[in-house]
């Protein structure tokens, strides 16, 4: 069921809207209040980027940085709340207990655009397949946007609204702050422990915010699920969900294999079925597209279901998966060295995405791992690390959790601080046709500005090493 904020949705002109957050999220949504008529304060506690600043200024928009002015934000009408900010955090309870209804950026975004909703979220996952929707819908030369944690502001967009529709990656933090949203396809990947720290480590509480992106949904939307999840599952059967629309699983339960409307993997080929509308069964082998291994085997049924959703002729669907390229840090090719192959996998910051990291490959692994510890359970990685997995190489300020679960389940653990060194580490213990991974299972802020530093600056020293 919806919360639905006091005064939300019908905003008087001229009234009171305050950003807190001063990125790409928080500068679209300032742009957008401004075109709509809001009074526009924008508030960032740290230092903006320098290319922000200049934006708002610009754009004739009040902001102020390094501070919080809390009288000023809380004469607010609205607040829209970077997703980077709890809600636990003084301000913004404070705000709440005034009656002040703080909401995301997506959520302030969807109330000015009628274009239909493409809404993907998951622990993992979400990135790819919201890039490779997107591809696939442009390849097929519909009016399509792309916003939420991936390209730019999803409210930028809104003030020209040129697109029929958006597709959307959302995380946890942006739906926490959503209220009437309502995706016309919601996408479920995956549900795994991530970020507990914002749920008082409580994975039904997580669990629960993933959810949200169905509250609103109705008998004229779809819903696109992973049905070999169980927290998934379990939250539906807790649920009690009357279908909504059509219901439609992706995944490889051998149990579902043949039933209606079940898309699964089997001897790598993905079979997507979509009974609605009365479209056949679209098989395609793995080999055909451009990105590998059984978790991009989901990442493509979703996309491909959502394409038949929207009618998407299947020629143009298998074009799209030919031609997809990913994002960096994905499991992304840098470099060989002596016939060892480097592969960054930064992105991989919890440990249900270094699973399907090490399901990926048959060679015999020097894994890079660590940072900053989110309540991970190694647990889940165990096997495949004693498998697959010949040295551990700890990469972060504190390692102790990391080297304590696998101490005498690899024969090889080694520590350091410094990526140059992890990578000469990764080629003293490889032989030839090893591979060496960074799939860290970790946040990288003890080290590294965000992932993609980390992950660029382990292309980097590759390249440094394949020189020396």
């Amino acid at each position: 069921m919806a919360h639905t904020p006091p005064n939300s949705g019908n905003e008087p002109q001229n009234s009171n809207l305050v950003i807190l957050g001063g990125g790409e999220s928080g500068y679209g949504a300032a742009l957008l209040g401004k075109a709509k008529g809001f009074s526009v304060f924008l508030s960032d506690k740290g230092k903006l980027a320098d290319k922000y600043r200049q934006l708002l200024q610009d754009n004739g928009i009040d902001f102020e940085e390094e501070t919080h002015s809390e009288e000023r934000i809380l004469a607010a009408d609205l607040i829209i709340k970077s997703p980077g900010i709890p809600d636990k955090v003084e301000l913004i309870q404070k705000a709440k207990g005034k009656g002040i209804p703080v909401i995301s950026e997506i959520e302030f975004a969807a109330r000015y655009t009628e274009a239909k909703l493409i809404g993907i979220t998951g622990s993992n996952g979400k990135t790819t397949t919201t890039l490779l929707t997107y591809h696939l819908l442009k390849n097929a030369g519909l009016r399509v946007g792309l916003g939420g944690n991936v390209g730019e502001s999803f409210a930028k967009q809104v003030i020209a609204d040129p697109f029929d529709y958006y597709v959307l990656e959302l995380s946890s933090f942006q739906l926490d702050n959503s209220y009437d949203f309502n995706p016309h396809v919601a996408v479920l990947l995956n549900i795994t422990p991530d970020h507990l720290d914002r749920y008082d480590y409580t994975f039904g509480k997580y669990v629960a915010s993933k959810f949200r992106i169905l509250q609103n949904q109705t008998s004229h939307d779809f819903f696109i699920y992973y049905a070999d999840n169980e927290p998934i599952m379990q939250q539906l059967h807790e649920r009690q969900l009357i279908p909504i629309g059509l219901p439609i699983t992706t995944g490889f339960p051998p149990a579902l294999i043949g039933k209606p409307n079940i898309s699964y993997l089997k001897d790598d080929v993905i079979t997507v079925n979509f009974e609605y509308g009365h479209q056949p069964s679209l098989r395609i082998p793995m080999a055909e597209m451009t990105i590998q291994g059984k978790h991009n085997a989901i990442n493509a049924m979703a996309a491909v279901l959502v394409c038949r959703v929207l009618d998407v002729p299947e020629d143009k669907i298998r074009e799209g998966l030919r031609t997809f390229k990913n994002a960096p840090h994905r499991l992304e090719p840098a470099g060989e060295i002596n016939g060892v192959r480097f592969v960054n996998d930064s992105k991989a910051t919890n440990v249900d995405s270094v699973y399907y990291a090490l399901g990926s490959f048959k060679e015999p692994l020097v894994l890079i791992a660590g940072g900053v510890d989110k309540g991970n359970d190694y647990g889940q990685i165990e096997a495949l690390v004693r498998e697959k997995v010949k040295a551990l190489i700890c990469l972060g300020k504190d390692n102790a959790k990391l080297q304590a679960y696998f101490a005498g389940k690899v024969p090889v653990i080694r520590e350091t601080q410094d990526i140059r060194e992890a990578v000469r580490m990764g080629l003293e213990l490889s032989r030839p046709g090893d591979v060496v991974l960074l799939s860290p299972a970790c946040a990288s802020f003890d080290l590294f500005r965000n992932y993609e530093d980390r992950g660029a600056q382990f292309k980097v020293a590759v390249q440094g090493l394949a020189k020396a």
